[in-house]
């Protein structure tokens, strides 16, 4: 049996909204203390329920953290928005918005030892896996100083040094890559684990089903991640998938429901799916129940396939980051108006990286065949990542 902390809302609160005079005089509490939160329901499918926890404890530092990441990355994602409209982003981009706790919880789980790997909808991966503001922003408007070199935009997003991998703009390709980094983790003798995601359009990708019939028959230490945001493009997932709860679709393989709105419940979540990969026992298929404020791209304004009453309901009920701050103030490590302090200061941090990435050079006309061509051992340009035979000799691509 597996056992891990788990975290999730607090079982006996006091009231989030402080008189604003309490809130100037009252002594914060040390944000090193711990409380210990009830956790959303999981579900699972192959996987004994009883062994994942109920309840965990978690600090204020732990939950300031959560708080200033996934504030920074809504924030980010309101930028690239403003910046998609105004010209300086260009193509496809398709945001974050209300998903934050699922690449803040997963990030808190694992490390970047760990590969991780994922669809277009990525910017906020980006940033968690340890790239700044700049770097993503610089990115999307087609920068130098970008994480691509600006010749990825919005979709492309790699940080490899870290681990990650992207950024991938076929629906479900992220599927068997992933597969294929995780049996590197295996192949390489080693206790890391791979992580795939992708969304509720994509589980219906054959793709995805063959790359797990490997994972499960070579038991590949990989967790196969559905974000259900409940709509592919503009069809709900009522519409779109005859089995709607698709922590079960691994049929073979186990399964695990996670409320992917609360960061606490994400983090161990995932910690309980990763050490059952790291311990031998094959892919975990993870289902995040989550939903993005936003249409599926910046050019679908979201309105058409459901009402704004819905979207607002989301919003008040599950929001993550509000969750996150009600425990703060709750637990007594912040104040509505510390936190709105917080909030200042982080929207200048984002507001300083737009002016960065307006301001950064683009890339020079030689960075046009930058990455395409390496020498090869006669000397010659060749294409990169192929062999090429000239005079009987291989040649040496990058």
């Amino acid at each position: 049996m597996l056992i891990v902390t788990v975290a999730g809302v607090r079982s006996k609160s006091r009231s989030a909204a402080a008189p604003a005079a309490e809130e100037s005089s009252a002594p914060l509490r040390p944000l090193e203390e711990t409380e210990t939160y009830d956790l959303p329901a999981f579900k699972t499918h192959r996987m004994d329920l009883d062994s994942l926890p109920t309840s965990t404890t978690a600090s204020g530092a732990q939950l300031q953290e959560y708080f200033e990441s996934m504030y920074r990355m809504r924030r980010m994602e309101t930028k690239a928005d403003e910046l998609y409209m105004t010209g300086h982003v260009r193509g496809f981009c398709h945001l974050y918005n209300g998903q934050e706790a699922v690449a803040v919880g997963v990030e808190a789980a694992v490390t970047y030892e760990d590969y991780l790997i994922t669809a277009y909808r990525n910017h906020c991966q980006q940033l968690a896996r340890g790239d700044t503001v700049e770097g993503v922003l610089s990115e999307l408007t087609g920068r130098v100083t970008g994480c691509s070199g600006g010749k990825g935009g919005s979709m492309h997003l790699y940080k490899p040094e870290n681990r990650y991998f992207g950024g991938n703009g076929i629906v479900g390709a992220q599927g068997p890559l992933g597969t294929g980094l995780a049996f590197a983790a295996k192949y390489g003798g080693t206790r890391n684990i791979a992580i795939t995601m992708f969304g509720d359009g994509a589980a219906n990708q054959g793709q995805i089903f063959e790359a797990l019939n490997m994972a499960q028959l070579w038991r590949l230490p990989i967790i196969f991640m559905c974000e259900n945001n409940r709509y592919g493009m503009g069809t709900s997932t009522a519409r779109a998938a005859a089995s709607g709860d698709f922590y079960t679709r691994g049929d073979y393989a186990a399964g695990l429901y996670i409320d992917g709105m609360n960061v606490l419940s994400v983090r161990e979540g995932i910690a309980y799916a990763a050490e059952r990969c790291r311990t031998g026992e094959g892919p975990v298929y993870v289902e995040m129940d989550t939903y993005r404020y936003k249409g599926h791209s910046i050019s679908d304004q979201g309105t058409g396939y459901r009402t704004t009453d819905e979207v607002q309901s989301m919003k008040a009920s599950r929001d993550p980051i509000d969750q996150v701050k009600t425990m703060l103030i709750d637990g007594g490590w912040a104040t509505l108006q510390s936190l709105k302090g917080v909030e200042r200061s982080l929207r200048k941090q984002v507001d300083a990286a737009v002016e960065f990435a307006k301001k950064a050079p683009e890339p020079p006309p030689e960075h046009l065949w930058k990455d395409v061509l390496s020498p090869s051992a006669s000397g010659e340009s060749v294409v990169r990542g192929t062999l090429v035979t000239t005079g009987g000799k291989v040649g040496t691509p990058l």
